[in-house]
């Protein structure tokens, strides 16, 4: 297996063998220098990008919604090796531990449909959250949204 790492700024690298890439809540960069961001954000991308980055990865970055800053991407890495398949999570700015003073109304829906993303053997990479973790962020929204 080639390496998906994280960063100490917080970025996640995956290096699939032929190609790799780094991601950033907002900004997917391949190494042969392409980007990749949400039209909110300057980019060319308006819900869901993907590639094979050779070897046994296979990368999706989607745009669920907007978070607390708004085109905020979700990339999730499936690994398909011999005896096994590995799927791993970065949720970005879409998780936080604690709530800004002002929620958008579009943030809870986003992490709703993360938490889709979320179902089985899931690792989550580029934080220390747990799914329990962003059911509870998930619910801390609603709350701060509903009262």
């Amino acid at each position: 297996m080639q390496a998906i790492r994280e960063t100490s700024e917080g970025h996640v690298v995956v290096d699939g063998g032929e190609r790799s890439l780094t991601y950033t809540p907002r900004l997917v960069t391949l190494d042969d220098g392409t980007t990749i961001a949400h039209e909110s954000q300057g980019g060319q991308m308006s819900s869901v990008w993907a590639a094979d980055l050779g070897g046994d990865f296979f990368v999706e970055v989607a745009h669920l919604g907007d978070g607390p800053v708004g085109g905020e991407l979700v990339m999730t890495v499936t690994y398909i090796g011999i005896d096994e398949t590995l799927r791993y999570v970065a949720l970005g700015d879409l998780w936080a531990a604690e709530l800004p003073a002002t929620v958008p109304a579009s943030w809870p829906v986003a992490v709703d449909l993360a938490l889709g993303l979320l179902d089985g053997d899931v690792r989550l990479i580029g934080t220390d959250a747990t799914k329990d973790d962003v059911e509870d962020l998930h619910q801390r929204l609603l709350e701060a949204l509903h009262g």
